[in-house]
């Protein structure tokens, strides 16, 4: 059974810094290019990261270039999006995708929340 499953979320002060993890099962992790989107209230899904599956070549949206960083630890059938300096607009749920030629896995979706 194919999981994929987002922690880390919480609430955060601006500025301030979280790490989401996205652990995945049932799949060759190692086969898939890994992505993390977002969808805050009232607004389409966004993508946010991406890192490839072999090369680890990774690709920001601009509203985050600079600011956050997408690992991933095959080892362990993870990926990280490590996020700093923070701000309101970052609020959103953020999700894992994975995706290989013809297949597409989602996690549920972990809530993050930047408000002082």
């Amino acid at each position: 059974q194919v999981q994929l499953v987002e922690s880390g979320g919480g609430l955060v002060q601006p500025g301030g810094s979280l790490r989401l993890s996205c652990a995945a099962s049932g799949f060759t992790f190692s086969s898939y290019a890994m992505s993390w989107y977002r969808q805050a209230p009232g607004k389409e899904r966004e993508l946010v990261a991406t890192i490839t599956s072999v090369s680890a070549y990774t690709t920001y949206a601009d509203s985050v270039k600079g600011r956050f960083t997408i690992s991933r630890d095959n080892a362990k059938n993870t990926v990280y999006l490590q996020m700093n300096s923070l701000k309101p607009e970052d609020t959103a749920v953020y999700y894992c995708k994975a995706v290989r030629v013809g297949l597409v896995y989602w996690g549920q979706g972990t809530q993050v929340t930047v408000s002082s």
